[in-house]
């Protein structure tokens, strides 16, 4: 199964999980600071620390964070922890974070969720926020025994992969894939617009190939639809008007109706399966794939970082943006000297 290849034990991160209240269905870190990445984020060592805690009681949960941590919080803690879950649930893509916190002696930016909006995001793809963040490599810290939520995250990285195939060649390598999908939750992005170094793509998969082939590898040998040559490190995908239109029907929900409303001409309402066939004979169904994943993926960003405005409070806002800038920067430079 690929989620056991998520599984990760550290006890720097242990330490740091037990500055926070218990109750978690799933903990883990994940970026610069816990993967190696090529690029203005190669500074492993001093490297903010990113992580995303799981909550099943969003209510209970900061209720005993706020006692834990008052100084973690904006100016929102003092409205109490029902209307920092009402933010956190509903505005942005349905995550709550605290950026720019010391915790044993590194900084680190932790986000919180419910977990059966993270269930939603996995299955259906309704923000691709936190579901991109686990289909590239992540440290699994802690996780309990919720059968709904482990089998979620299993179809979120099937999904990843049928996504990439469509907007994929016949044939390709392992590279190839990987790029597409660590892309795709930056599809139509802004911040990568403003702020995110245009490489960062590359420079998360590059140095980190054997932690992506880890993580899809058992998914890849089980796809009936896919020749994997796991020697030459190729991969061959059946590109069929048929072979495609069993990719397209096994998309998340949330990219299937959005790709019927790019395809569907005002006035015609076709059902989803019937855009979809259409598609799956059309020689741009890639580029219509990705257009899809664009609409998600746009707004999901714009309101999140909005969103960051209040949640983190305005100074931090800045610093954490300057931040962002100072590594756009860094990067700019490396290409051009």
């Amino acid at each position: 199964m690929a989620l056991q290849a998520l599984h990760s034990s550290g006890v720097a991160f242990r330490k740091i999980l037990s500055h926070f209240p218990e109750e978690l269905s799933l903990a883990f870190a994940y970026g610069s600071g816990v993967y190696r990445q090529a690029g203005p984020s190669s500074d492993q060592k001093n490297a903010m620390l990113d992580f995303v805690f799981t909550v099943d009681d969003p209510i209970a949960w900061h209720s005993e964070n706020l006692k834990k941590n008052w100084s973690h919080y904006s100016f929102l803690k003092v409205l109490g922890p029902k209307m920092i879950t009402s933010v956190q649930d509903n505005y942005g893509a349905g995550v709550y974070y605290n950026p720019l916190i010391m915790c044993d002696g590194r900084l680190i930016k932790y986000g919180v969720i419910s977990t059966s909006i993270l269930i939603e995001d996995l299955l259906n793809w309704n923000n691709l926020y936190i579901a991109g963040r686990l289909q590239k490599p992540v440290k699994i810290i802690a996780m309990n025994e919720n059968v709904i939520l482990r089998s979620a995250l299993d179809k979120n990285l099937k999904s990843a992969v049928t996504a990439a195939f469509l907007m994929l060649p016949e044939s390709f390598s392992e590279e190839d894939l990987f790029i597409e999908i660590a892309g795709l939750s930056y599809s139509g992005d802004f911040r990568m617009v403003i702020g995110e170094d245009k490489t960062k793509v590359l420079n998360i998969v590059l140095p980190n190939m054997a932690h992506f082939r880890e993580l899809y590898s058992s998914i890849l040998q089980e796809n009936p639809q896919v020749v994997y040559k796991t020697q030459q490190g190729r991969l061959e995908i059946d590109k069929s008007p048929e072979g495609q239109f069993t990719q397209l029907m096994t998309l998340p929900k949330t990219l299937q109706q959005r790709i019927n409303h790019i395809m569907d001409p005002p006035g015609k309402n076709r059902d989803v399966e019937e855009t979809l066939l259409q598609l799956a004979h059309d020689p741009d169904c890639g580029d219509v794939v990705r257009l899809g994943l664009s609409a998600i993926v746009r707004p999901s960003s714009i309101r999140q970082s909005t969103k960051g405005i209040f949640t983190a409070g305005l100074k931090n806002s800045v610093i954490y943006s300057s931040l962002k800038l100072h590594k756009m920067w860094k990067g700019w430079l490396r290409k051009t000297s």
